[in-house]
């Protein structure tokens, strides 16, 4: 290091220092599972292609062997231990390290400049709206009148040989007429748990609530591999066994609504919401389809982009190559947080989803990057009834309505915890609330809570909260053209 170090200022030289010393308490066994499951040889591979063995051969093994030692080391797993358990002598590969350097820098820069865009955007379309006083209007950020019950159910889809749990939220009193239904799609290594607090908020305004545990993708098995049961962080079927699920679901619902609700569920116009792999999940029963074309281009980089979901999204280059069509007529509307997309479907495939979509993204979210998973996918949909919501300051996940291990999971990742949950907790509940209350409930009084001008009303900074309708779609188009213009690429 001291050829770096000479070129360095003092105060550079004390943070590197900084930084080559933080120390990670990292079960080794449990960093060597993941290191052998699929994703984790992927990340291995394209750590790699800078950490090189002498000759330039790709150090993926030699990482994962340094790796696990230091982990086991005493002194913990740190940069600076990193490099001492290394077996040989460490090769960079300097091209390829400026080009990640370059696509990071270019990715942060992008973000910045495409988010004040969006916030002018949002200025813009807020003061052309009708100027509604929503002080005198009911607080959509606080729960209903109708408070909520729970009960958990187990199905059995005998088709697939698939027994799995769902957790249902119904109001406590019945609203008059049909009950609107939603269902809610939960990320990867995550439960049914994650949509416990916006499921008792949309009960209590009279929405039936579905949340359906996904098992092959959920929070057990993460554990089973974690606990050595296991070699895979999620099974390459729950590509096509999540959708079937909420297919499945619906199936069942229809059945029984008779005999158990009275009739009262309304399953022919169904609300979908779901978080990351959730996303994908939703966007798929809208009718998107996985685009394999657009998935060997951006897996077929030499270099990926900085984005970590491309590590599950490649996964599905694995699947069988044909057309896999999971759109349900029974769906009219899905809200999808920090999705998991822009690869699997491309624009080709959101660009077939005729029903109304609302996109969330997060500044800081570098698990699904708001540029390129949420933002161009929005100007990519077609239909009208299209909206963006971009939060400054939102990670990838709000663990406090996590279940206790994928919980403790992201509270010891620093870029993937939530600062101030509660801000975006409020910010969701009044979203999915005025969403399906405008497409599934089919009030007109919801409308006027999609208004730019709303976002504005609850937005507490630092915290901002834009929010971008159909209307601005050409004009972000316009900025992110730009932008591959001035910096000679595609993201």
């Amino acid at each position: 290091l001291n050829l770096v170090l000479t070129h360095l200022k003092p105060s550079e030289q004390a943070e590197l220092r900084k930084a080559l010393q933080l120390q990670e308490n990292i079960n080794p066994i449990q960093l060597n599972r993941f290191l052998h499951t699929p994703i984790g040889e992927e990340i291995l591979t394209q750590l790699g292609k800078v950490i090189n063995l002498p000759g330039s051969q790709n150090g993926k093994y030699a990482i994962r062997s340094a790796a696990y030692r230091a982990a086991r080391n005493q002194d913990g797993l740190s940069l600076i231990n990193f490099l001492r358990q290394f077996s040989t002598d460490v090769e960079l590969n300097a091209k390829n390290l400026a080009t990640i350097a370059n696509g990071v820098s270019n990715l942060i820069a992008e973000t910045e400049t495409i988010t004040a865009q969006i916030q002018k955007l949002s200025s813009v379309e807020a003061a052309a709206d009708s100027g509604v006083n929503f002080a005198n209007l009911q607080d959509l950020r606080t729960p209903g009148s109708l408070g909520y019950s729970k009960q958990t159910i187990t199905l059995n889809d005998t088709s697939r040989q698939r027994q799995f749990q769902v957790a249902l939220y119904r109001p406590q009193q019945w609203r008059e007429g049909q009950t609107p239904v939603v269902i809610a799609s939960h990320g990867l290594a995550s439960s049914p748990k994650h949509f416990k607090k916006q499921a008792q908020h949309l009960a209590s305004y009279g929405y039936f609530v579905a949340v359906p545990q996904h098992l092959g993708s959920d929070n057990k098995q993460f554990q089973d591999l974690l606990s050595g049961y296991s070699q895979e962080i999620f099974k390459l079927n729950e590509f096509i066994d999540r959708p079937l699920d909420v297919t499945f679901l619906l199936n069942e619902l229809e059945k029984h609504n008779h005999s158990l609700y009275k009739g009262r569920l309304n399953l022919n116009e169904v609300g979908v919401i779901g978080h990351s792999f959730g996303g994908y999940t939703a966007l798929a029963l809208a009718g998107a389809q996985i685009n394999f074309e657009q998935l060997e281009i951006d897996c077929g980089q030499k270099i990926w982009a900085p984005n970590l979901s491309l590590l599950l999204q490649c996964r599905a280059l694995d699947l069988e190559k044909k057309t896999y069509n999971f759109r349900d007529s029974r769906i009219k509307a899905i809200l999808a947080i920090n999705p998991v997309n822009a690869s699997l479907f491309g624009q080709q495939s959101l660009s077939q989803i005729q029903i109304p979509v609302f996109l969330v993204a997060g500044t800081e979210d570098p698990a699904t990057p708001a540029l390129t998973e949420q933002i161009r996918s929005f100007t990519w949909l077609i239909g009208q009834d299209k909206y963006l919501t971009l939060i400054k300051g939102l990670t990838h996940m709000d663990s406090s309505g996590s279940d206790e291990g994928i919980g403790a999971l992201l509270r010891s990742i620093p870029a993937l915890r939530q600062r101030q949950p509660g801000v975006f907790k409020n910010y969701s509940n009044a979203m999915v609330t005025a969403f399906f209350g405008s497409y599934i409930a089919h009030s007109a009084d919801y409308r006027l809570y999609l208004e730019p001008s709303y976002a504005d009303y609850i937005s507490q900074p630092p915290f901002n909260m834009y929010l971008l309708q159909s209307s601005s779609s050409d004009a972000l188009s316009q900025s992110l053209a730009d932008f591959r213009t001035q910096s000679n690429r595609d993201y």
